[in-house]
């Protein structure tokens, strides 16, 4: 299946029954992270190894075409919100081939 079928499998699922939907959503919350989660967290914890806090999260329904990224760096600070992003689009370079989007939060840890 692809992830535009799965994506208005998605819109069906919200229109036709939202506690499916919500189900759903917990199962897979609560579940283990895919292979490309694990391998772009891998990535990115080699290549920010003093990052307090990382997220990835797959968003395409599982097929890995779209990945949602939270990290947070001391390599950010004194960086712009463009800069910190170029940097963890430089880490994902080879990954970011596969992808059809990626989404990124950065931020610097607060002490």
């Amino acid at each position: 299946m692809n992830c535009f079928c799965t994506r208005m499998s998605v819109l069906r699922a919200i229109r036709c029954s939202p506690l499916m939907l919500c189900r759903n959503l917990i199962a897979r919350s609560s579940s283990s992270l895919t292979d490309g989660e694990t391998r772009i967290a891998q990535v990115l914890k080699e290549k920010f190894p003093h990052a307090s806090s990382l997220k990835v999260v797959d968003i395409s329904g599982g097929c890995g075409a779209m990945y949602e990224i939270h990290i947070e760096s001391d390599e950010f600070k004194g960086k712009r919100t463009v800069q910190q992003h170029q940097l963890v689009n430089q880490a994902l370079k080879d990954e970011i081939k596969a992808m059809h989007g990626l989404r990124i939060f950065t931020d610097v840890p607060k002490k």
